[in-house]
């Protein structure tokens, strides 16, 4: 659906600022940073065209100001602006990436460590955070990707990550692209498992939290566990 066609509440600055940016596609985020289109071509079109003529957004992020202005449509504004943005991007990864090794003191940290990682993924995923004995952040592991219903987590995975990198505590983490951060009760069910498992190996769950969009739920702070 084009720019014209859509709601006033469907436009992508609105939908920005009423649903938050997980709520908007890539072509909707290009098409707030490319601002306009041009004659017989509205800004989702020029969006659409960069996308599948550089085939994905990491490709697009790669892309210099002059192989972005072969698109009809990017000017020397639009495209400075796009390489400008990407740029400002990877240095924000990087700033996060160099400060991974972080002491865990509250679910706020980690969640609020997790809420970039998860804000591009559609798929569900299952995290095992590794923390050694002065909670300090080691690593992550994906454990599952898919949805929890139809993709089950098991102890053995998540406790052979833990025993593989020598972890005195471990943090469960995943992610609700539904937007709804609240627990299903095959979230507590698995965690309650995993609970009882972590006693026999001496190996604590020291949180489980599900991160959806900007908002998390902790199982500590809810008493789940």
């Amino acid at each position: 659906m084009g720019i014209k066609e859509r709601s006033p509440e469907d436009m992508p600055r609105e939908k920005l600022s009423l649903r938050g940016p997980q709520s908007l596609t890539n072509e909707e985020l290009l098409a707030i940073i490319l601002r306009t289109g041009m004659k017989g071509k509205d800004v989702l079109d020029v969006a659409h065209e960069l996308l599948s003529e550089f085939g994905s957004l990491k490709n697009l992020a790669s892309q210099s100001v002059e192989s972005i202005l072969r698109i009809q449509g990017i000017g020397p504004e639009k495209a400075s602006t796009l390489v400008a943005s990407f740029e400002l991007n990877l240095r924000i990864r990087q700033e996060l990436d160099s400060n991974k090794r972080i002491k865990v003191t509250s679910p706020k940290v980690i969640a609020e460590y997790f809420i970039p990682y998860f804000r591009d993924k559609q798929k569900e995923q299952f995290l095992v955070v590794t923390l050694n004995s002065a909670n300090i952040m080691e690593r992550f592991n994906i454990i599952s990707e898919g949805s929890l219903n139809t993709s089950i987590v098991h102890p053995r995975e998540v406790f052979k990550t833990a025993i593989d990198n020598r972890a005195a505590n471990i943090i469960l983490i995943h992610n609700h692209p539904s937007g709804n951060p609240e627990p299903s009760k095959e979230d507590i069910e698995i965690t309650k498992k995993l609970v009882d498992a972590g006693r026999i190996l001496d190996i604590k769950i020291f949180d489980h939290i599900i991160i959806a969009g900007n908002f998390y739920v902790s199982f500590v702070e809810k008493r789940i566990i």
